[in-house]
């Protein structure tokens, strides 16, 4: 989710949030029209691979489409769409491009991006350890802080809804806390226990 630069402790006008989980670039259509919940929520969400291609879903589970990030979303469309309309629709694939092309024009992969978030979500540890390592391998002008935050989410219906809804939740009370530097982990581990499920977090520096 992501996740337009710095709030000062209020999420209301910036959270950059990642969804990526199992491929190389995140590409649900599941979890995507769960994201849309963000924007109609009224956060300011931008969504980012950290792998090397996009990977969406093909024919089979070994054979994906694989497209660099210079390919638009337009042009993944029409490439779908000339390949297997049928499956490409009934999978959400297409509904799911047509969406995102108004968005943007391409897919963004984080490790390109200079710009600067106070908050970014990850949904897979492997891309948590990504955003992290690139974070901190970048040389520190401002000493901005920025959270990174992992919770570990499948890519099935209802794990995806369940963990779009949970990240949502976390989010609006990220952005009802009044000094989120240091309630942040109390918050976290509450979430833990009432989810069930690990949280990672750390703070990185711009």
């Amino acid at each position: 989710m992501i996740l337009e630069p710095s709030f000062n402790g209020n999420l209301s006008t910036t959270d950059a949030v990642e969804f990526a989980c199992g491929v190389e670039a995140f590409a649900s259509p599941v979890f995507a029209e769960e994201l849309n919940r963000f924007r109609k929520r009224g956060f300011s969400v931008r969504s980012f691979g950290t792998g090397t291609h996009v990977k969406l879903p093909g024919p089979a589970p070994d054979k994906p489409n694989v497209y660099d990030f210079k390919t638009t979303y337009d042009q993944m469309y029409n490439d779908l769409l000339r390949k297997d309309k049928e499956l490409y629709t009934q999978n959400g694939i297409l509904h799911m491009l047509d969406r995102n092309k108004r968005i943007k024009p391409r897919p963004e992969r984080f490790q390109n991006c200079k710009d600067v978030f106070d908050l970014i979500l990850t949904c897979e540890e492997r891309v948590y350890d990504q955003v992290v390592e690139d974070l901190n391998s970048r040389e520190q002008e401002t000493c901005q802080p920025v959270h990174v935050i992992n919770v570990d989410i499948q890519d099935n219906h209802e794990e995806a809804t369940l963990g779009a809804f949970l990240i949502c939740e976390l989010c609006q009370c990220i952005q009802h806390t009044e000094d989120m530097e240091n309630e942040i982990d109390e918050l976290l581990q509450e979430f833990e226990e009432k989810s069930g499920r690990t949280f990672l977090h750390t703070v990185c520096f711009y």
